[in-house]
């Protein structure tokens, strides 16, 4: 069984969600295939067939929220240090062509948002630079093509 890396504040996030899916989902999901059925024949009742789907994909969704909670290996950011960059890092690079500056943390798959700049660590951009320091210069295959980018900083927090 394959451990899953994760903040603390990622797996917090997970525990959350899967107390509102068992909690208040599962029983708006049980009301309304109780209030569907009491509408007569289930083979044309678009609610009950509705509250089903429903059902299925809040049942599968907690099934894989259990799955990566059950492998979880939660790692405490605030205890890393030091300048090379791993798990947990918060990253700020330079683009060498726009001079444009980017941070981010580097973060476990289940918990990754890049608009709030949490990168995946299986990304290209994060296994890129997993490894170096500031001022390393660091090449990034992406689908439009080759950047380039300078470490700027390396923070744990």
């Amino acid at each position: 069984m394959d451990r899953v890396p994760m903040t603390a504040a990622g797996y917090s996030h997970l525990q959350a969600e899967l107390k509102r899916l068992k909690s208040v989902e599962r029983p708006e999901i049980i009301r309304a295939i109780a209030a569907a059925r009491e509408h007569g024949d289930l083979s044309e009742n678009a609610e009950y067939h509705a509250a089903r789907e429903r059902q299925a994909f809040v049942e599968g969704r907690v099934a894989d929220i259990e799955d990566v909670i059950r492998r979880a290996e939660v790692i405490d950011v605030g205890k890393l240090s030091g300048e090379e960059i791993k798990f947990g890092a918060t990253v700020t690079l330079t683009d060498e062509d726009t001079e444009q500056e980017r941070t981010f943390q580097i973060v476990g798959e289940h918990e990754s948002d890049v608009d709030a700049g949490r990168l995946s660590v299986t990304s290209p951009l994060a296994r890129a630079v997993i490894g170096r320091t500031i001022g390393d210069s660091v090449e990034v295959t992406t689908p439009k093509g080759t950047k380039s980018y300078e470490v700027m900083g390396v923070e744990f927090r």
